[in-house]
């Protein structure tokens, strides 16, 4: 005798004699019974509940030349199975109604006159206890487990794997770049994988705490980032049932692993901001040209990247940033290194195979990456210097791939101060045009007006008004200089 609180467990029961009428699909006799209750009104579903099973004698049913209505009612309400007392108004169950629940799709059984309705609804209560304290044994069992499992050297791998053990069902752990540290019990197909990987990293970007249940190739995982709004540690995704959900004691354990993950992630970076410092040690013994030092200092961390290596220069030292390249340098052991510079911002040095983190750091942070050329640790400042030449306000740009000068690296004060100078040609557009293209090609009347396709008596006209309006004799070399240094720190001069 089953104790599942499932309408076949009730057919299953001698003591209560119940008789199917009619197939009875076998989703809907294993089915949850929520409750069982009885009602003879015309239109009980106003006190019914999604999942009960009705009993009724059908005294509402003199009344009545047709049953669909009735049922349809029953059906709309999400009731589960409905039970027929014979022998109290009528014998047997009416053709009518067992021809309107054949039609619905509504389960329906006979109670005979010798059982009484309320053993009917005693059988089910005592299958929902009897699950309820089931279930909550198989929690505190579980729980337990997890945690003599985190007592192991891999706490928090063992605690996933014990996890994934009780519950059956898939588990994995994301950090904080997106990236899967664990799976268990084994990896998800590529399909899979790739489709939760794409909605794990959505909810890490938005940087906000969220738990959400994704449908995915036909499977459906819950989703729980780690950690607090702004400074998101990862996330745990747990296989959830067929219908999306994981029950009030699956809900309790998960909440465990979520709580103990978390922690674990907290303390990796307590540990990060902490190794921080060592690596812009690091950096400091590079640059003074300690390179054994240096080398000796990073083996733990699976070394420095081989030689010829490349500096990208991000202007952001955040605490996500270290955190999110610390990641990095982990995933891509022996070929990431990075550190605080003493003036501030983090240079990063990549080797073969790890040039991509420069571009993902500036879309990340949305911020300016300057890239210098490759080359050997010997000529690490000068690499530095390269990139911060290099450096704009969005993206990545490399030295030598684009133009790029002393103005390049300009600060805000020096823009402002810029356009203060070309205030009065606020208004002529096409006079700072004009003086862009001449200064772009050394004062050359002729060569300019090429570019700009007017006579050169055109442009001779405009760049001596644009003097006028500017204050400047344009004959001296420090006019046109600080001019030309005023336009390129606003704008491209050509």
């Amino acid at each position: 005798m089953s104790d599942r609180p499932t309408l076949r467990a009730l057919l299953g029961r001698r003591d209560l004699g119940l008789r199917p009428i009619g197939e009875i699909a076998d989703d809907d006799l294993d089915r949850t019974l929520r409750w069982i209750h009885s009602s003879d009104l015309a239109d009980p579903t106003p006190f019914l509940d999604e999942g009960v099973a009705l009993l009724t004698t059908g005294t509402q049913f003199a009344a009545m030349d047709d049953h669909a209505p009735y049922v349809g009612r029953l059906v709309r309400r999400g009731v589960a199975a409905l039970g027929f007392g014979t022998e109290v108004v009528r014998d047997g169950v009416p053709d009518d109604l067992v021809a309107a629940c054949a039609a619905a799709g509504l389960p329906l059984f006979e109670v005979p006159f010798r059982t009484p309705f309320i053993a009917v609804a005693r059988a089910n209560a005592d299958a929902l206890a009897a699950e309820a304290y089931a279930r909550r044994s198989w929690a505190l069992a579980a729980q337990r487990a997890i945690s003599l499992a985190a007592l192991r050297p891999d706490a928090l791998g063992a605690a996933l794997a014990e996890l994934a053990s009780q519950l059956g069902r898939w588990v994995g752990l994301y950090d904080a770049t997106g990236a899967l540290t664990h799976a268990r019990p084994t990896r998800l197909p590529q399909a899979a994988a790739q489709g939760l990987r794409d909605e794990v990293a959505r909810l890490l970007a938005a940087e906000v705490r969220a738990a959400e249940t994704i449908p995915i190739e036909g499977r459906a995982f819950q989703i729980q980032t780690l950690g607090r709004g702004g400074a998101l540690r990862g996330a745990l995704v747990v296989e959830a049932a067929a219908d999306g959900r994981l029950d009030q004691e699956e809900r309790g354990v998960v909440t465990t692993v979520v709580a103990m993950a978390g922690f674990a992630l907290e303390q990796r970076e307590e540990l990060t901001l902490t190794r921080a410092a060592l690596r812009a040690g690091v950096l400091r013994a590079l640059l003074r040209g300690e390179l054994d030092l240096a080398r000796d200092v990073a083996e733990p961390w699976g070394g420095l990247p081989a030689e010829p290596v490349t500096v990208g220069l991000l202007r952001d030292a955040s605490d996500a940033a270290l955190s999110y390249l610390e990641l990095r340098a982990a995933q891509l052991r022996g070929r990431l290194a990075f550190g605080v510079l003493p003036a501030g911002g983090i240079a990063i040095i990549a080797g073969r195979g790890a040039l991509d983190v420069f571009g993902e750091v500036a879309r990340r942070f949305g911020t300016g990456v300057g890239v210098s050329l490759p080359g050997p640790y010997a000529r690490l400042p000068r690499a530095i210097d390269q990139a911060r030449a290099a450096r704009g306000p969005e993206g990545v740009r490399v030295f030598g791939e684009a133009e790029v000068a002393v103005l390049d690296a300009l600060g805000d004060d020096a823009r402002a101060a810029a356009r203060a100078v070309l205030a009065p040609l606020d208004g002529h557009p096409e006079l700072t045009a004009t003086l862009r293209a001449w200064l772009a090609h050394d004062a050359r009347y002729d060569d300019a007006a090429r570019a700009l396709g007017v006579h050169r008596h055109t442009v001779r006209a405009r760049v001596a008004r644009a003097a006028e309006l500017l204050g400047r004799d344009l004959a001296s070399f420090a006019a046109r200089a600080e001019l030309w240094a005023a336009l390129r720190a606003t704008g491209p001069v050509a």
